[in-house]
């Protein structure tokens, strides 16, 4: 069984920070790719950044010199800075990593989603 936890979310005001984190645990023998996503209301989901196993990374045009994902493989986990916050990044982020068992292909597993909330 693998769980992916989610931490960090909250309100903010507008230009202010927050650090999301996610970290794995179970019986993970590999992560391939990382990523954040994130749903406003009424909104479709949105991929906001990914970090290959290489730790290559790439961002949404919007997001772009305010968010920094990275990863830190010896805790199964990945992080999302995100500085100079704007209220249209309000909404309910998710981690996502694409991961295997021992002897089992990869699987995409999703976090839980932690809200954000950015004040004018």
């Amino acid at each position: 069984q693998v769980q992916l936890v989610e931490s960090g979310g909250g309100l903010v005001q507008a230009v202010g920070s927050l650090r999301l984190s996610c970290a794995a645990s179970g019986s993970i023998f590999s992560i391939n790719a990382m990523g954040w996503y994130r749903q406003a209301p009424v909104k479709q989901l949105e991929l906001v950044a990914a970090i290959s196993s290489g730790g290559s990374t790439n961002y949404v045009e919007s997001v772009k010199g305010r968010f920094t994902i990275s990863r830190e493989n010896a805790k199964n986990a990945v992080y999302l800075q995100m500085d100079s916050l704007k209220p249209e990044d309000t909404a309910v982020y998710y981690c996502k990593m694409r991961l295997s068992l021992l002897y089992k292909d990869y699987k995409d597993y999703w976090g839980q989603g932690t809200q954000v909330t950015v004040s004018s």
